[in-house]
């Protein structure tokens, strides 16, 4: 660098293909504490916070506590745990190699589809729920509340028993 002020110049020729380093374990433990935070979200509001409610306010006070409250969690949803878990995920996916081809591939390729498989069902199921609410579909409204917190686990469970690509 001492002669690069008087017009040196140099070359560096790369011998192995290069990989991007931009995901390690810091990428692999924010995007599964990213979903257990949100399956763990979930499962609070169902099971804990909006059966107390319900027993302890009245039925227009708990349903108004009710929209308030799943309002509140899908709008930290879109806005923090999709944006964090699809970042997350592409940037692993990017770094360990992984292209729609290799998708079908035995062991890492099989368990990340049908992960994204699952993915691609419960925030669906996530965000309808509150439309079918919103809409006063109960019954629908109901089966999605029920559907996607049950699949959110599975996400969770495959995103942390993925293989080693």
């Amino acid at each position: 660098m001492r002669h690069a002020a008087s017009g040196a110049r140099g070359m560096v020729e790369v011998s192995e293909q290069w990989t991007p380093s931009a995901c390690g374990p810091w990428c692999a433990s924010c995007h599964v504490t990213g979903a257990v935070v949100w399956v763990g979200g979930q499962l609070v509001l169902s099971l804990v916070v909006l059966p107390v409610a319900r027993r302890m306010l009245s039925a227009d006070d708990g349903d108004t506590f009710a929209a308030g409250a799943g309002r509140r969690f899908g709008l930290l949803t879109g806005a923090v745990f999709l944006p964090l878990h699809l970042g997350t995920g592409w940037a692993m996916a990017w770094h360990n190699g992984v292209t729609w081809a290799s998708l079908t591939d035995p062991g890492y390729g099989r368990a990340l589809a049908t992960r994204l498989g699952l993915f691609a069902l419960v925030m669906p199921a996530a965000a309808g729920h509150g439309v079918a609410y919103a809409e006063g579909r109960p019954a629908l409204a109901r089966a999605l509340a029920v559907g996607s917190p049950a699949g959110s686990p599975g996400v969770v469970l495959l995103a942390t028993a993925l293989p080693a690509p």
